[in-house]
């Protein structure tokens, strides 16, 4: 069975329990805050890098569907998940080092969709990147 959240006030040790993905951890995303209202994480430029040494877009579009993924579980609920059905990204700034931070915030609540805005930022809190994902809500797999 797959392991669904416990609810929103356990949203950061659930997920820091269960592990961001092997994905995510491998490209060092680190937790700050997770509840359906606001999802929280960082993520080095370094390692995520494309042949230019600017922040590969894809890495921002990770970070983006990270956070509004479990953010959508943490809405879901027990005995539920949520799957990205759809994502999109608008890239505003080249970051070549440092740290961007990702911050998701609902667009739409719903019982069986759910939409997060997520804003990607640097290190002066400019933006990187504007994406928008939207997750459907399903019964639990056994």
């Amino acid at each position: 069975m797959i392991d669904t959240p416990p609810g929103e006030e356990d949203g950061l040790v659930w997920a820091a329990h269960r592990g961001m993905g092997a994905l995510a951890e491998k490209m060092g995303m680190r937790f700050e805050e997770f509840a359906i209202d606001r999802a929280v994480a960082t993520m080095p430029v370094e390692g995520n890098t494309q042949p230019y040494g600017l922040l590969h877009g894809g890495a921002s579009v990770v970070l983006a569907e990270t956070l509004g993924s479990i953010g959508s579980m943490l809405h879901a609920g027990e005995g539920r998940i949520a799957v990205g059905v759809d994502i999109n990204a608008t890239h505003h700034r080249a970051v070549t080092s440092g740290i961007v931070t990702g911050v998701a915030t609902p667009v739409h609540l719903g019982s069986t969709i759910t939409t997060y805005a997520v804003a990607v930022t640097d290190e002066q809190d400019r933006p990187v990147c504007t994406a928008r994902l939207t997750c459907l809500i399903r019964a639990a797999s056994r």
